[in-house]
């Protein structure tokens, strides 16, 4: 059996509803954020092959559209860290699964309220409708992240759990704190230690969320696989995870789906994790360590601890070609001023106080902003291209 498949790209306080409606008709969805460019949405079009699209002009069917199988509820075009589209299949029996994965772990009832101002068209928004619809608990939806509506969305509208990345959470605490949320939800990159206490300190519970799009968002909080999530170390300390969240699949790429599938079915994350003390902690993607001097270093450790710095304000760490060392590691800074900006020889003596001397930097890049995904995470490709 097959069902539609429901492309849309609007705005979220509009795009929410029509959400719901389709997975109340049984209907899978396809969001795509509605700021690209024409060439960009006909590109992902392509991709997904939706069989509906509902625009301003009211929803339509389309010529070329290809069903999905009834158990999809959702088409989540991502590009990752890498710039290649992919459309990830993800399962109504995996939403199911996930939302009431999610609630458990963080303890919500139906005295809490969920926020919403991640971009719908990524799963870390999406999942969070996904949860609401499962469990029953409210959600209120807003357009974006805007600090200031933020910062009143639980006297004003009652909103008790927010989910953020640790920029995000970074410029909560900075500005109010966090004592008005009953819950904090903190995903897309490693919470540094120091944040953590500057949040707690500030008043909600910090819940650490570990996921993909390919897992329906959120399948490991604090460290611990969530009910209906399995996880393990593959090769390489690679981590596996297996259960009704993860993928179906790639839509039309059927390659792509086998290579990231082991034959006994552990979906490949293709981040490097440990546990320790019986609890996940990543270190970093695979594709993302450096190898300098024969040592491999994972640039989200260095970053922590230099975001410790006084004089940094955000970083990102990225090796480049280097005949000696293999690769050299490469501190991008955004200083905290402009005016009086860290030395290189200020960040490897700090750095030296907290890692091995192989994981200092040994080139310092001064830049006016960090380019970062949606979701938070740094795009160390544009800067390696710089």
């Amino acid at each position: 059996m097959t069902t539609n498949l429901v492309a849309m790209a609007l705005p979220n306080t509009e795009l929410a509803p029509y959400i719901f409606e389709c997975w109340e008709r049984g209907e899978a969805v396809l969001p795509l954020n509605p700021a690209l460019a024409p060439p960009e949405t006909r590109r992902l079009m392509e991709l997904a092959q939706p069989t509906h699209v509902i625009d301003a002009d009211g929803r339509r069917p389309l010529a070329n559209g290809k069903p999905v199988g009834e158990d999809t509820a959702a088409i989540v075009c991502t590009s990752g860290t890498t710039g290649a589209a992919k459309a990830v299949a993800l399962s109504r029996s995996g939403l199911q699964v996930m939302g009431e994965g999610v609630a458990t772990a963080i303890g919500a009832t139906q005295d809490d309220r969920w926020l919403a101002c991640h971009p719908l068209f990524f799963v870390a928004g999406l999942a969070i409708l996904g949860r609401s619809w499962v469990t029953g608990v409210p959600v209120t939806v807003h357009n974006g992240f805007d600090l200031e509506r933020v910062m009143i969305a639980p006297k004003v509208e009652g909103v008790t759990i927010i989910s953020v990345v640790p920029t995000t959470l970074r410029r909560i605490v900075q500005a109010h704190g966090l004592g008005d949320f009953r819950a904090a939800i903190v995903g897309g990159a490693p919470l540094p230690d120091h944040q953590r206490e500057q949040a707690l300190a500030s008043g909600a519970e910090i819940f650490d969320a570990y996921g993909l799009t390919e897992s329906w968002g959120g399948a490991v909080t604090n460290g611990v696989a969530n009910n209906g999530v399995e996880l393990t170390l593959l090769a390489d300390d690679e981590v596996g995870l297996r259960g009704a969240p993860i993928t179906l699949g790639y839509r039309n790429d059927d390659a792509l789906t086998a290579e990231s599938f082991t034959s006994d079915g552990w979906f490949r994350t293709g981040d490097v994790g440990r546990i320790i003390d019986g609890k996940l902690a990543i270190v970093d993607r695979i594709k993302d360590l450096i190898i300098t001097g024969g040592v491999n270093v994972g640039p989200t450790e260095v970053e922590a601890v230099l975001l410790q710095h006084p004089q940094v304000a955000d970083v990102c760490v990225i090796g480049v070609a280097d005949e000696e060392w293999g690769e050299r590691i490469v501190a991008c800074v955004v200083p905290s001023e402009s005016t009086n900006p860290p030395t290189l020889e200020g960040l490897r003596n700090f750095s030296r106080q907290h890692l091995a001397v192989a994981k200092a930097p040994k080139e310092l890049r001064l830049v006016t902003e960090i380019p970062r995904s949606p979701a938070g995470k740094p795009l160390r490709r544009i800067l390696m291209q710089q």
